[in-house]
């Protein structure tokens, strides 16, 4: 006697075409998104917002971290 062949399984695919606004629509959320950030006024370079500032160990101008000197 041979094997007996179980239900043979199949991947599912779509029935219809989707039209090009429901995929552009879907794809609306896929593009980059520009990085954040703000100029620093007392050293004027670029530093990501909400961040304790790892050089200086300030944020928001109050001093949070005491800061090691790397010598």
């Amino acid at each position: 006697m041979g094997r007996s062949q179980g239900p043979k399984l199949v991947m599912p695919n779509p029935k219809r075409r989707h039209s090009k606004a429901r995929t552009r629509t879907r794809r609306a959320h896929d593009a980059l998104k520009t990085p954040q950030f703000y100029i620093d006024k007392d050293s004027g370079e670029a530093k990501v917002p909400h961040r304790i500032d790892a050089k200086t160990g300030t944020y928001r101008g109050r001093q949070i971290l005491e800061v090691k000197d790397a010598e």
